[in-house]
């Protein structure tokens, strides 16, 4: 690394006053793109495969026909607010366990474990008795008013019946993000990886004889969809386990985890304080993501089903930026814990330098297989043809939410809580959420204009953060002095 014997022991102060040629800021060393592909590389391999996995998921629903394949659209909506707030109260304890690990602390990282457990288990008990009792009257707000009896009937049924059996697989999703989680926080990679495809696999494979009835199973559709999920869930978190358990060097952080199981209590206060705010901001984020889709939804069911298909197609092609940005809060965060704060700093440029360039090129891939995908549903001419322009929307804008996505794992790894909810979840709510609702009720402007006005909304953000990572005021060691 580019880390001096000058740059060593320096104050905050310093350490942000230090300039950063900008060769340096764009182009890593040798040493800066091997230790980033070590942690990169398995997360965009894992992240990559389970959306293919959801791709071809998506595309086995929607071959059923387009009112199952909205309705699963419309309850992952939902649980996309359920998975954010567990990812963004993980995340939380995620700043202190990855600084621990630069701090080579392995007590400081089971505290954390140990609270992370406690928390997704509440977040999963309150958010399972939420979707039971009032899971019917959500779907409902995404069912558009000219929607005719018998397709609302229909589209009812279905996400009921997919919303109920997805619920069993809650808890074994929330500990397998804390346990893979902690995992990837420490650089270690490999074994959620490994999780992950083999349970990819367990799913696609039910899938196909769960949905459409082979070798003798019963055809089951949107339910055999939601049981083969659940299945796949169970054995991510037994592979985690058992690996975990097995490799006591490797993962020494693990050891007496859960015996005895204590949380000390002047620890507690700094890591909730950390990550109940994320906790918020992940759920009014996630929240104004499903107001913005009920926004694009009063143009009609046809916009569910374009944007569904859209969007998990375009998860695949995003996933080089997500992790990358992954990798900026684990590297730039152990980079904080083990105080090299001007290596930090010169590592948060370089890999926002890396994800633009990685963006652009994907970017312009997905642009170009924009309209192959669409083809592949079972659905109306229209519904492709708005699919196709949503993806190629998606690859235009991907460079710019890259460069939003880098700031705010730079901002986050320093613990700068506040800051990164009023960089994220305040924006949504106080400038994306009021564009779509005006623009949909109050125009005639077609789903895709909307969509892409508010997608270019992004550049507001991608300024702001811009200017607060070049301040340092990210720039902290948070565990020094626990």
């Amino acid at each position: 690394m580019h880390t001096t014997h000058n740059e060593l022991n320096l104050t905050r102060e310093e350490a942000i006053r230090v300039k950063i040629p900008l060769r340096e800021a764009l182009i890593g060393d040798r040493d800066f793109y091997r230790r980033a592909a070590a942690v990169v590389l398995p997360m965009m391999l894992q992240n990559t495969l389970t959306n293919i996995v959801s791709l071809l998921d998506n595309v086995m629903v929607g071959r059923v026909g387009t009112l199952p394949m909205s309705a699963v659209a419309i309850v992952n909506q939902m649980f996309f607010v359920l998975y954010l707030c567990i990812f963004g109260s993980l995340s939380g304890a995620g700043i202190y366990s990855t600084q621990f690990f630069g701090k080579q602390d392995e007590e400081g990282v089971r505290v954390t474990v140990r609270l992370k457990i406690v928390i997704v288990t509440v977040i999963v008990t309150l958010a399972m008795i939420l979707f039971l009792t009032c899971g019917t009257w959500m779907i409902g707000r995404y069912i558009a008013a000219d929607t005719s009896a018998a397709d609302a009937a229909q589209t009812m049924h279905y996400a009921r019946t997919y919303l109920l059996i997805m619920l069993v697989g809650f808890y074994p999703f929330g500990f397998t993000q804390v346990l893979g989680g902690t995992m990837r926080e420490s650089g270690q990679t490999t074994l959620p990886m490994i999780a992950s495809v083999a349970a990819m696999a367990v799913n696609f494979v039910l899938n196909l004889l769960l949905i459409f009835g082979y070798l003798g199973f019963p055809r089951l559709g949107v339910a055999g969809a939601a049981i083969a999920t659940v299945i796949s869930r169970f054995v991510e978190l037994l592979i985690i386990l058992v690996g975990a358990l097995r490799d006591k060097e490797k993962y020494g952080f693990f050891r007496n985890v859960f015996h005895p199981f204590h949380i000390p209590g002047e620890m507690v206060l700094p890591i909730l304080s950390k990550s109940m705010p994320l906790m918020v901001n992940e759920f009014f984020f996630s929240f104004g993501m499903a107001v913005l889709m009920q926004c694009y939804s009063v143009r009609g069911l046809n916009i569910i089903a374009a944007m569904n298909i859209s969007q998990t197609v375009a998860n695949v092609f995003t996933q080089a930026f997500m992790s990358l940005g992954g990798a900026t809060g684990i590297i730039v965060g152990q980079e904080l814990g083990a105080g090299r704060l001007v290596s930090a700093r010169r590592i948060a440029w370089q890999l926002t330098a890396l994800s633009v360039a990685v963006s652009v090129l994907f970017g312009l891939a997905l642009f170009a297989v924009a309209p192959i995908f669409p083809q592949i549903y079972n659905t109306e001419p229209e519904i492709r043809r708005l699919a196709t322009n949503f993806i190629r929307v998606q690859g235009l804008c991907m460079a710019i939410m890259a460069y939003g996505n880098n700031m705010y794992f730079t901002l986050r790894s320093g613990g700068k809580i506040f800051i990164t909810i009023l960089f994220d979840s305040c924006f949504v709510w106080a400038v994306s959420v009021p564009v779509a609702y005006l623009l949909a009720h109050l125009t005639a402007l077609p789903a895709l204009s909307i969509y892409l006005t508010v997608t270019l909304l992004d550049l507001i953000k991608c300024v702001i953060g811009h200017m607060m990572v070049h301040k340092g005021i990210w720039v902290k060691n948070i565990v020094a002095d626990l």
